[in-house]
């Protein structure tokens, strides 16, 4: 993400720390558009925060006459501040909803010289933001667009050739929405994992000897960060620590290392093949990453 684009999303988050909520208008998103194009070369007749003055082509696509961009957009963010759910059961598919034909909205009346896309997609941000999403989860939306950059403006010149027909491209950006909080609920899950296994290790090592204490749950920390079985002479080479920690002993000290560590019950040890047994931390988890899946 640009770093202009990024002075944007900062100052809807400012708003939003404030307690006012920025809503959508020709008043605050040109200003945003104005942020959007700050330090970037444009054409010599795109004005950062103005309404353009002059036609626009994306490709095949026209965007709307110039005369009537200030009136469209004024129309449509009257209408997108209008629509609130009926139950409030519903805010976060509403909120979904809105935020997709906000953006593709945007693109169709392409009010501003340069810097559209970028509005259309922190005006989803906006919006998912208002309703109460996470900002890690406003932000999923963006990242499928960029990551599936092709497939994005397919889908958008679809739009505009069947008849204003959304469900297609609310469909692709559903699936993408869903994927990405998929993965944030996986890493999430991965993170979690990390600071539980941590916390098991060190609870078994309180009280034991300072070289033991140091050296053990170094390796017992490095194996559960590693997923599934491992071979033992690859061990020094799961990271720097461990590798520092090991660098003036023997295999023996390793392999004794290793047998207490089975010994306590959270390592397991297959011929010369060796795993933490994190799932011994199963427990504590709400929820698996398969159960995300």
């Amino acid at each position: 993400m640009r770093s202009t684009t990024c002075s944007a999303y900062n100052e809807v988050l400012a708003e939003a720390g404030d307690r006012h909520p920025l809503q959508l208008s020709v008043q605050t998103l040109e200003p945003l558009n104005r942020v959007i194009l700050d330090g970037l070369n444009v054409a010599p007749e795109v004005v950062p925060g103005m309404i353009r003055t002059h036609s626009v082509a994306v490709g095949s696509y026209v965007g709307a006459p110039a005369e009537d961009c200030a009136y469209l957009l004024d129309q449509l963010t009257s209408w997108l501040n209008e629509m609130e759910p009926s139950d409030p059961s519903e805010v976060v598919p509403f909120a979904f909803i809105k935020a997709v034909v906000a953006h593709v909205y945007l693109e169709w009346i392409h009010p501003f010289g340069d810097g559209n896309g970028r509005l259309g997609r922190l005006a989803e941000f906006i919006i998912l933001t208002n309703s109460g999403i996470a900002t890690p989860a406003a932000h999923v939306l963006t990242s499928h667009y960029n990551d599936t950059r092709s497939e994005y403006y397919r889908q958008l010149q679809q739009a505009s050739r069947n008849g204003g027909d959304l469900t297609p491209f609310l469909l692709y950006a559903a699936q993408g929405f869903v994927d990405g909080l998929l993965t944030q609920i996986k890493l999430l899950h991965k993170q979690q994992e990390k600071l539980m296994w941590r916390h098991f290790v060190d609870q078994r090592h309180e009280g034991k000897p300072a070289e033991t204490a140091s050296r053990q749950p170094k390796l017992a920390l490095s194996l559960g960060a590693h997923d599934g079985w491992i071979e033992r002479d690859e061990i020094s080479l799961l990271d720097r620590s461990l590798a520092r920690a090991y660098s003036n002993r023997t295999d023996k000290t390793v392999t004794r290392d290793l047998n207490k560590l089975a010994e306590c019950g959270y390592v397991e040890i297959k011929g010369s093949r060796v795993r933490a047994r994190t799932e011994l931390i199963g427990g504590m988890r709400a929820f698996t990453a398969e159960q995300a899946s």
